[in-house]
């Protein structure tokens, strides 16, 4: 996202050595990285992201203390140990600032309010919505929604939002599935997404976080029935960019865009 003249970055899959690349035209750079949790499919871009190995750039670095309470500082340098990889974390020479994020407090960067919130997933994630002037877009990944009711921590981080980005990684065919239930697995579905922004008033529903085993054809479908259920939703898909209007002579809006699926 970039807000503000601030650059935001939630978790570093693949998609973050893509960033990286476009990012050399434009440095020395500062960015604020902010991690749901340190599951493998969201932190191992984080090793091929050349702008950290530069010096004069310069990065804060958010993410919640683990239930082993390991930091994410502590979980980014293990995933640069041998065996796992050639060289530490400490031979980045970028300036690397770490922040423990406390799910329910909120993150000021200057006039740039970042919500945040616990969601359910095995080993925990957090929840992130940004607020400047006026405008909201959430990133809702990796949460898994409740049988008989809506997630209050989602409700709350979703209310009223131009965009929300939600984990909608399933069908309900296949997430209630006889043969193979996605129960437990930490992830929910797009009909869920749905209900949740009728719930919250959004005005744009991203539908996110696709299975690995739905091809294009697939997930157009999932956008053409979203799309029917809740006009404003729309499907993610690689280099989408979207604005959010704000309340601002200065500025009439903020930018969120993604590198990769």
């Amino acid at each position: 996202m970039q807000v503000g003249g601030r650059r935001l970055i939630f978790d570093g899959g693949t998609g973050l050595h893509v960033l990286g690349q476009s990012l050399l035209r434009q440095m020395p750079l500062q960015a604020y990285l902010f991690f749901t949790h340190s599951h493998w499919d969201h932190i191992q871009g984080f090793p091929f992201f050349t702008p950290a190995f530069i010096k004069g750039n310069k990065f804060d670095i958010y993410g919640a203390i683990a239930p082993d309470g390991s930091t994410i500082e502590q979980r980014l340098n293990d995933q640069m140990l041998h065996p796992n990889f050639p060289v530490p974390l400490q031979i980045m020479q970028a300036s690397l600032s770490f922040h423990n994020v406390k799910p329910g407090e909120p993150i000021q960067i200057d006039d740039i309010t970042i919500d945040t919130g616990h969601l359910n997933h095995p080993g925990e994630a957090v929840g992130y919505r940004v607020n400047w002037r006026g405008g909201a877009a959430v990133y809702i990944t990796d949460t898994e929604h409740y049988a008989n009711k809506l997630d209050e921590n989602v409700l709350r981080l979703c209310h009223n939002a131009d965009i929300v980005i939600y984990d909608s990684t399933y069908t309900e065919a296949e997430y209630h599935s006889p043969k193979a239930p996605k129960y437990g697995w930490g992830h929910s579905t797009w009909q869920e997404a749905v209900k949740v922004a009728k719930a919250a008033n959004v005005k744009t529903l991203v539908i996110y976080h696709h299975d690995p085993s739905h091809n294009d054809e697939f997930l157009d479908n999932v956008g053409q029935e979203a799309s029917e259920q809740f006009p404003g939703a729309i499907m993610a898909r690689e280099g989408l960019v979207l604005h959010v209007p704000v309340s601002s002579s200065l500025s009439e809006s903020y930018s969120v865009s993604q590198s990769s699926i």
